[in-house]
């Protein structure tokens, strides 16, 4: 057995991708296709869901409780499109978390593969998620355009925004895989989890609507960052908060490597428990 194999350097983490990129490459694509195999419309729900998931939410909280947010949205169409820009970040999130903790557990033939890379699942469910994020990122390009609400050029920035939530859905991804092994109640809780994200990240309201004494906890979410900074560049046509978002880089690769370093320490065991 190669032991270089379950390296838990910080090299080993870029290795894991850069080695195997193509092999990646191929899973994420069989992913996002099985994913809609067999139904009528085929990868075209891929659209279609986000932008029915967006028509929802903008009538219950646009139209019901008539949500607004201070500033530019005066409308309905101006708030979904806000809301909507929140709604992919925790998307990306929320998939990335809920699919981890059974990535083991869904590929035993491959535990029982010496030679397959199992690190890689990680790399292939976040890679699959993001896809989506784009996905809903060029539909909301599309409603604004139909609404006549205009598109900033800083959507183009919007990849760079991305890439600090990828690495810490790496990170997370690799932890709750390994946990997923060993303790199988991880899956629902990580399920009340994500629940539980949706309403108290700042996707239905702006941050200033909260009491200014709760603002700065907010932050300790780790979606908020990332939500203020897709809306600035997708929506606001806004520079991100660079100071927060490289700190939120730092923080997210810390996470990455803290988490590929659990996962390469704990594999060992997987063949046993499973």
């Amino acid at each position: 057995m190669n032991i270089l194999r379950y390296s838990s350097r910080p090299d080993a983490l870029v290795h894991s991708l850069s080695d195997r990129f193509s092999l990646v490459r191929q899973m994420v694509r069989r992913e996002v296709l099985s994913r809609y195999r067999g139904s009528v419309m085929g990868l075209f729900w891929a659209f279609l869901q986000p932008l029915l998931m967006l028509a929802v939410y903008a009538f219950v909280f646009g139209v019901v409780f008539k949500a607004r947010f201070a500033g530019r949205a005066d409308s309905q169409s101006e708030f979904a499109i806000l809301l909507f820009a929140g709604l992919i970040m925790h998307s990306l999130f929320s998939e990335c978390i809920t699919r981890s903790p059974t990535l083991i557990l869904s590929n035993v033939n491959y535990v029982k593969r010496v030679v397959f890379p199992l690190e890689i699942l990680s790399w292939v469910a976040v890679f699959t998620a993001g896809f989506h994020a784009l996905i809903s990122a060029l539909v909301l390009v599309a409603f604004a355009l139909v609404l006549g609400a205009g598109v900033p050029w800083t959507v183009f920035l919007f990849p760079v925004v991305l890439l600090p939530l990828l690495l810490l859905c790496m990170g997370t991804s690799w932890f709750l895989a390994s946990f997923g092994v060993y303790v199988r109640d991880v899956n629902q809780i990580v399920a009340v989890i994500s629940t539980a994200l949706l309403f108290l990240s700042p996707i239905f309201y702006p941050v200033t609507a909260l009491p200014d004494f709760i603002q700065p906890y907010v932050y300790l979410n780790p979606l908020t960052v990332m939500i203020e900074a897709s809306r600035d560049v997708l929506v606001r046509g806004n520079w991100p908060d660079w100071h927060a978002l490289g700190l939120y880089t730092v923080i997210s690769a810390l996470v990455a490597w803290l988490g590929f370093f659990w996962f390469q320490n704990t594999r060992r065991g997987f063949a046993d428990v499973l």
